[in-house]
């Protein structure tokens, strides 16, 4: 028999992570996280993940330095950072944004800093 469990999260009382994001929803293969207001920055040192990453931008914007290319991420938009691919973000405004990760990033310790 298939799994039919529903999951529901709350973002209200989902946990955070060190780097302030907001762990909503996960399952087996694929889990999701809210980045929320997040203010201007300068970009953090690049980083390469142990998991693929999708989002949508909410609100804001912010620029996404991917090995070695720069793409301004606004409101509606959405973008992809491969497994493994050197990557930063730098926030240019006030910044909201929902990401799914596979396989989920909060796990074994894949997520980090």
């Amino acid at each position: 028999m298939s799994d039919t469990s529903v999951k529901k999260v709350d973002s209200a009382n989902s946990p955070t992570g060190e780097m302030g994001q907001k762990y909503l929803a996960s399952g087996k293969t694929v889990s999701m996280r809210l980045w929320e207001d997040e203010q201007p920055n300068e970009p953090k040192e690049a980083a390469s993940r142990e998991y693929e990453t999708v989002g949508y931008v909410i609100k804001g914007s912010a620029e996404l330095h991917l090995e070695g290319q720069k793409v301004v991420l606004k409101a509606g938009d959405s973008w992809v950072v491969p497994k493994g691919a050197s990557h930063t973000y730098k926030i240019l405004e006030s910044f909201t944004a929902v990401e799914a990760t596979s396989p989920p990033a909060e796990v074994h310790g894949r997520d980090e800093a």
